[in-house]
């Protein structure tokens, strides 16, 4: 790492951004190159892991446990059970939270902290793995970890060349590389992410059709010999801007506002001596209660119409999900 600089020229805000930006390039040229072979081994041992019911145990002192926190809950977002320690609290009693099975990632920019170098022995003795996340890989951690992945930095962005700024952003970008190789080599899926994130806008995005489509009472339904007068008080009791057609369970077609409008225009008076089989629409975009909630809004988007009719796989009207429901989520 390049000396500090105790009198540096101001850089500016710009400067900043591309001296982090560059410590992230080459992060992603040694992970392209002699780093390759750590990191397969690293997510390796996560994997394995997690198949032998261990959890990931990430630690790291002042800035880098700060770092070492997101990456404890990315990947538990992202399928893989973690939690962090503090290595200062671990030696008052919380590496009792040390299982075996359990994987260490230790987080140190020199490789030196005393509070995490105090715990190798008992990390080593009562954990599956250890692996390290140093600038410097001939450092005390990153020598006694099992694998010990570079996160050098040129320099750091701090005009001092002192405060953890480009290294700790190389840190979570290793992270983060880390957890998603993980999810991906056990084919975690959006509808897995869906059940790790209920809450929230990002919640409703990934939320299934089945939590916010209309349903029971709630769903429009005409029977097939049902007067249009009749008709119209169900969709206006309703106000999903349109009715099922059901007989015995089984859904025969649509009745929309749009369909009443043009029946009007082409009938006049006469529509409303006609009957809902009459005048259903057989064919209505339907989805699965299975499906996630953005995939609905980009079959409604898609088609533009406002409402599509959820079947349950045996054919049975499950309910009503209309582009109301969606609003404020976002497509995937």
């Amino acid at each position: 790492m390049e000396p500090k600089d105790l009198n540096p020229a101001q850089p500016t805000p710009a400067a900043l951004v591309r001296t982090e930006a560059a410590a992230l390039e080459a992060l992603a040229q040694r992970l392209d190159g002699p780093m390759a072979a750590p990191f397969a081994q690293a997510v390796d041992l996560v994997l394995r892991c997690g198949t032998e019911k261990g959890r990931v145990v990430v630690t790291g002192m002042g800035k880098s446990g700060i770092i070492a926190q997101k990456i404890a809950a990315t990947l538990s977002s992202t399928g893989s059970p973690a939690l962090f320690l503090h290595p200062a609290e671990a030696v008052h009693g919380d590496l009792g939270v040390l299982m075996p099975g359990d994987l260490v990632i230790a987080l140190s920019a020199s490789g030196e902290t005393e509070e995490i170098l105090r715990l190798l022995a008992t990390l080593k003795r009562k954990g599956d793995a250890l692996i390290s996340f140093c600038c410097n890989p001939a450092s005390t951690l990153a020598q006694a970890a099992d694998v010990a992945l570079d996160c050098a930095v040129e320099r750091e962005a701090c005009g001092m060349n002192l405060a953890p700024t480009a290294s700790t952003t190389a840190m979570l970008a290793l992270g983060d590389a880390l957890a998603i190789a993980v999810s991906l080599r056990k084919g975690f899926r959006p509808e897995d992410f869906a059940d790790l994130h209920p809450g929230g806008k990002l919640g409703k995005r990934l939320a299934f059709v089945r939590d916010l489509m209309h349903s029971g009472d709630a769903i429009p339904v005409v029977s097939p010999d049902t007067s249009m007068t009749d008709v119209i008080y169900e969709m206006s009791r309703k106000k999903l801007g349109l009715t099922t057609v059901q007989q015995g369970g089984r859904l025969l077609g649509v009745i929309s506002d749009g369909d009443l409008r043009r029946l009007l225009e082409r009938e006049g008076g006469a529509a409303l001596s006609l009957h809902a089989s009459q005048a259903l629409h057989p064919s209505p975009w339907t989805i699965s209660p299975n499906e996630l909630a953005a995939r609905a809004l980009a079959l409604l988007e898609d088609k533009k119409i406002t409402a599509l009719i959820v079947l349950e796989p045996t054919g049975q009207v499950a309910g009503v999900l209309h582009l109301h429901d969606l609003w404020g989520i976002e497509l995937i």
